[in-house]
């Protein structure tokens, strides 16, 4: 039985970790944990048993925490005003990989808590592609990003940044924070798996708004990471409510919220970092070694030494089996290195039932990771590889720093003596050509044909102009598009890309890719580029509106087909007739035109991967098309000296002729 005594004390140790300071009707109230706050939950977002506010949990969620109830942010005297306010929150972010990461979390003002019609991903469960942007959202945000979204012009991939109604920042900087005293700058990395604390000061009378990021623990700056001046009074409606948003795409990641304080017309409570729960550690470091390796030794018995060398030779065979090659040059690259043994066991020994394909690099084979039931796809490059050490370098140095929704993400990679081997994400729909010309699937629907195609031209874009370096993919093709389970269209296999600083030529006369998307300079001179990619792009976005190969087995030439209907002004006849009809024809007529563009003989002719995207989101009009001479009979005169067998076909398989004097801007 408890003593009566001790119940006093008890309250006040329960109150002391859960603190509320006030109700909601004056606008001050704090928690240090949430096992009994007044929030309302929606998606992923749960309280932990330990007082954790877990936002989300999984790949391709989001999660949602407002306090219940709505606050009155405009001062009663004057309606137009907004008042001042402050907050600050702990955080953390925890990725199942310690160099990957997937988007992040945000504090926001909405007018509403039910925000169930926003998008995940990059739209961090706020908005969506056809509310971003609009006045009417009345929403701030406060994001800590974690990812590069080139559509909404992030800085970098660890930011933190102000948005008004918009996934675009009004303003952004990279994570850290000024050191007091000296003033110096001081990165920190939000994906750190570290606890942090964030502060949002608005100033009404001022109009100003400061942003401020520290380590938990750390007392707040004097000089803000972020301060814009910013007019709330039409941003803010006159009630809103206050809480935080949170999503992810194609990795897993925990966003965590500690303890969390606001207050109107004053300073936030302070949250004491001692009250607030603690952390938990991911499945892996759970255990050490030493935990689960208590061994009694019969030190007393000869029986022991017998022992003893078995356990010795079976472990050294065993390490053998899974030994694996270390390199000195492996430091200088960043992404995460998987044990063989691991991979060994997510694939079952790399068994049949396991492999998803084989193709011009090696075998592909489904797996789970045995620790996180991360599903993975292993691409396991045999040893007589004509791409070999030199295109696995090229994939690990790019894939392993890509970031972007429509490219395939490399998790990591193992190497034996004389094996290579890949770790992507798992694409579970598979590549986009078993979904065209598989007969026993259904029919692929117009909707995610033009979704897939507009997703791989912003992937292209990401890596023609929007990354650090240019990056040439040079194998643009629909078997080397992949399928996740949203149906979102990712372009991989980056094992024949080439990269090279803006503003200088790439050194290239090696003639690689796949013969029916090689551009006709690309044969000639060997030359790779963004204008081949271009290239390669249209003869794409032809193969996935007509559903027929480049080169067929009959020598009809797709693109010769396409261009002959466009100049009798039957373009439509050439949409895939298993559509039986059922597609919006001007989309069909916009993605037909541009494939034609972009596989314009000329390179100067072609349109750069900005303006494809342009013309696809239908901001720009797609230039009318008056080509003179199209004549792609030299192509019949490559020889085959000088080209990789990888590419090769006959060449007079893709030869044909058009006269002189034809106009593609008759076609309809």
């Amino acid at each position: 039985m408890v003593n009566v005594r001790f119940i006093p004390f008890l309250l006040l140790v329960a109150l002391h970790k859960i603190k509320l300071v006030s109700p909601a009707s004056d606008g001050r109230f704090a928690f240090e944990g949430f096992t009994s706050a007044n929030l309302k939950l929606d998606g992923a977002a749960m309280v932990t048993p330990t007082g954790l506010l877990a936002l989300t949990n999984d790949k391709h969620t989001k999660g949602h925490a407002f306090f219940r109830a709505p606050l009155l942010f405009h001062v009663p005297a004057n309606g137009m005003t907004v008042a001042s306010f402050s907050t600050t929150f702990a955080f953390a972010i925890i990725s199942e990989h310690t160099q990957l990461s997937d988007h992040g979390l945000a504090f926001v003002v909405a007018p509403s808590s039910n925000l169930s019609a926003a998008t995940g991903a990059q739209y961090m469960g706020l908005l969506n592609i056809s509310d971003n942007g609009k006045a009417s959202n009345h929403i701030l945000a406060i994001e800590l990003d974690t990812v590069l979204s080139p559509e909404f012009h992030d800085i970098d991939s660890n930011h933190i940044g102000i948005d008004v109604n918009n996934l675009q920042s009004v303003k952004s900087h990279t994570a850290g924070y000024y050191e007091e005293g000296t003033g110096k700058f001081l990165n920190l990395t939000l994906m750190s798996r570290k606890a942090m604390q964030v502060w949002v000061d608005y100033n009404g009378q001022a109009m100003e708004l400061n942003v401020t990021l520290a380590p938990l623990g750390v007392e707040k700056p004097t000089e803000p990471l972020l301060s814009t001046a910013l007019n709330l009074s039409k941003i803010v409606t006159g009630t809103s409510y206050v809480g935080f948003s949170s999503a992810t795409g194609l990795s897993i990641a925990y966003h965590y919220i500690l303890g969390w304080s606001f207050s109107l017309n004053g300073a936030a409570p302070v949250l004491n970092s001692s009250n607030l729960p603690a952390l938990p550690r991911l499945p892996h470091q759970k255990r050490s070694l030493t935990e689960i390796l208590v061994i009694v030794l019969p030190l007393a018995t000869a029986g022991f030494i017998v022992a003893l060398l078995t356990v010795v030779f079976m472990f050294v065979r065993r390490w053998l089996r899974h030994a694996e090659l270390h390199e000195d040059w492996e430091v200088e690259f960043g992404p995460h290195r998987y044990s063989y043994k691991d991979l060994f066991h997510a694939t079952e020994g790399f068994v049949s039932k396991q492999l998803l394909g084989i193709g011009g690099f090696g075998r592909v084979y489904k797996g789970i990771l045995p620790r996180s039931n991360l599903e993975i796809a292993v691409k396991r490059v045999s040893h007589d590889s004509k791409q070999g050490m030199k295109e696995f370098i090229a994939e690990i140095v790019s894939m392993g720093r890509l970031r972007h929704k429509n490219l395939v993400q490399l998790l990591g990679y193992c190497r034996r003596k004389g094996e290579l081997l890949l770790v992507y994400d798992y694409m579970s729909n598979g590549s986009l050509d078993k979904h065209l010309y598989d007969r026993n699937r259904p029919v692929l629907r117009w909707n995610i044909r033009f979704h897939i195609i507009k997703g791989i031209a912003s992937g292209l874009l990401y890596l023609h102009e929007d990354w650090e370096q240019v990056v040439v993919h040079r194998d643009i093709k629909a078997s080397n598009v992949l399928l996740d389970s949203e149906m979102n269209g990712c372009l991989g296999d980056f094992g024949l890309a080439k990269l090279y600083d803006h503003g200088t030529n790439p050194r290239t006369t090696r003639v690689v890719g796949t013969m029916g998307y090689l551009s006709p300079e690309l044969l000639r001179i060997g030359k790779a580029s963004p204008g081949t990619d271009v290239f390669a792009f249209g003869i794409f976005l032809l193969e996935v509106t007509c559903g027929r190969r480049p080169l067929e087995l009959d020598q009809v030439v797709l693109l010769d087909w396409v261009l002959e209907h466009w100049n009798r002004g039957a373009i439509l006849e050439t949409v895939d007739p298993r559509l039986c009809g059922e597609y919006i024809a001007e989309e069909a007529r916009l993605v037909l035109k541009l494939g034609l563009l972009c596989s314009q003989p000329m390179p100067n002719a072609r349109p750069n991967m900005r303006q494809v995207l342009q013309y696809l989101d239908g901001t720009v009009a797609v230039p009318e098309m008056t080509v003179t001479n199209l004549d792609y009979s030299s192509l019949m005169f490559v020889q085959n000296e000088g080209f990789d067998s990888y590419v090769m076909l006959d060449a007079s398989s893709f030869a044909t002729s058009i006269g002189p004097g034809s106009d593609l801007s008759g076609g309809r």
